[in-house]
């Protein structure tokens, strides 16, 4: 593995304290409260499918005051035994960030902090395909952080705006399946940032307007098996049409916040997509 981990590791968060306590995206509605009871049991039914495939998975402790917690995708970026820490855009998730901290110290990892005034919300707007980093900025993440982290790392960088604010980050609409392969709402991006992936991923799949507003994208891969929210037989069966397998979990009350499977999970050891995972 990527990081020395000897099996596929991730990272999660219980839920805890998760609710709808604050309006930071259009899904969030403090009258549309969460079921607290329901949310919890999708959480675990979600935690059940990785241990199923054999997945390493390792818990961050849930803190009051801090709903969001439970979305580990935006803890930070990780690039073998570095994390780019996130820097929040919102006061609200901020005091995730030195709680993020502590844990990734103590599982070994380096953790980088970004220089003041950049916006850059994790593996939430980056993510690997290939040998190349997207990266989805405009709602919570800036291209100029983007770009500076992909300049630690020594990698190419592909800017990508995002347009619906419905997909605010870039793990909502666009998700790398191998490193030639992904899946994306082609209607989250401008003109130039739908160009520019299909320029630069040989095998790109559209999905259905409707299952992307069942977050279908924000899918967690493990080697050639796709863990999704249910609700998306339309991409299910293209996946399987190219080889994968499929677990669809449901995960609606971590919709209500804007979050689905991969929203609830952050890759320790490398993304299947990235090439210096291996």
């Amino acid at each position: 593995m990527g990081n020395g981990f000897e099996r596929l590791a991730i990272l999660m968060c219980p839920p805890d304290y998760f609710g709808i306590e604050y309006e930071i995206n259009p899904w969030m509605s403090r009258s549309r409260q969460s079921d607290h009871d329901e949310a919890v049991r999708q959480w675990q039914a979600l935690r059940e499918v990785f241990d199923r495939l054999g997945v390493d998975i390792r818990e961050m402790e849930p803190k009051p005051g801090l709903p969001d917690l439970v979305f580990t995708a935006n803890a930070g970026l990780i690039h073998r035994q570095t994390v780019y820490l996130s820097r929040f855009r919102h006061a609200a998730r901020q005091g995730e960030t030195p709680l993020n901290k502590e844990w990734f110290e103590s599982a070994g990892f380096e953790p980088i902090e970004l220089p003041e005034g950049f916006d850059f919300e994790g593996a939430g707007d980056a993510l690997f395909c290939g040998e190349t980093l997207f990266a989805g900025y405009i709602f919570r993440s800036h291209a100029n952080a983007m770009q500076w982290v992909g300049d630690q790392i020594g990698c190419r960088v592909i800017p990508l705006q995002l347009v619906d604010e419905r997909y605010y980050h870039l793990d909502t609409c666009f998700c790398p399946l191998d490193a030639e392969t992904a899946i994306y709402h082609p209607a989250a991006f401008d003109d130039y940032g739908r160009s520019a992936l299909e320029a630069a991923v040989p095998k790109l799949i559209a999905v259905d307007p409707v299952e992307a507003q069942r977050f279908c994208c924000n899918a967690v891969v493990i080697g050639r098996h796709v863990v999704l929210n249910t609700g998306c037989p339309l991409l299910e069966q293209s996946l399987h049409d190219i080889g994968f397998d499929t677990t669809a979990t449901p995960l609606d009350e971590f919709l209500k916040a804007g979050g689905s499977a991969k929203c609830l999970t952050l890759r320790l050891d490398g993304e299947e997509a990235a090439v210096w995972s291996g």
